[in-house]
């Protein structure tokens, strides 16, 4: 019984280009394979005021390596919710990311320990909660101050235990 070979067939230089093409198409080997999120809302507590926002959840590793990469717009009451399950440093990047942000790190009780606002689109720069953090939110930039969340405010949903 005789196996044919790719290289008995010459098709190894036909095989190369097949895969350099495919490499090349979006969606495909580019990073931008189809990646989906449950939604969910979210409220975020300032003074005595409640912000409601819908956010996609991003719990698995695969949803938070995309995040929000690719995508050219957000609503102004959306946002991303990245939960890491359990608390821990946290550093992200704006890499194919194309929408400014505001990044919010959420400890695991729900308060706010740091924002970064106004995260530039497409950048290597890592951004880092200062301490250890169960979650990372993501709204559009300005959102943060147009609100005026601080650190200490409160963030309400069911991953902290605290949703209404």
């Amino acid at each position: 019984m005789q196996f044919l070979s790719f290289r008995r067939l010459n098709l190894l230089p036909t095989l190369g280009i097949l895969l350099l093409i495919l490499g090349m198409m979006p969606g495909i080997a580019g990073g931008q394979e189809e990646v989906h999120f449950e939604h969910d809302t979210l409220s975020i507590v300032v003074d005595d005021m409640v912000h409601h926002f819908t956010v996609e959840i991003a719990e698995t590793r695969q949803q938070r390596a995309r995040g929000l990469m690719f995508r050219r717009k957000m609503a102004p009451d959306a946002g991303m919710l990245f939960d890491y399950r359990r608390p821990k440093p946290v550093a992200m990047w704006m890499k194919n990311t194309y929408i400014p942000l505001d990044m919010l790190f959420i400890r695991a009780d729900g308060s706010v320990e740091s924002i970064r606002e106004r995260a530039v689109p497409h950048s290597l720069a890592s951004i880092s909660s200062k301490d250890k953090v169960r979650a990372v939110l993501e709204l559009n930039a300005g959102t943060a101050a147009r609100l005026g969340i601080r650190p200490g405010d409160l963030v309400r949903h069911r991953i902290f235990g605290n949703a209404d």
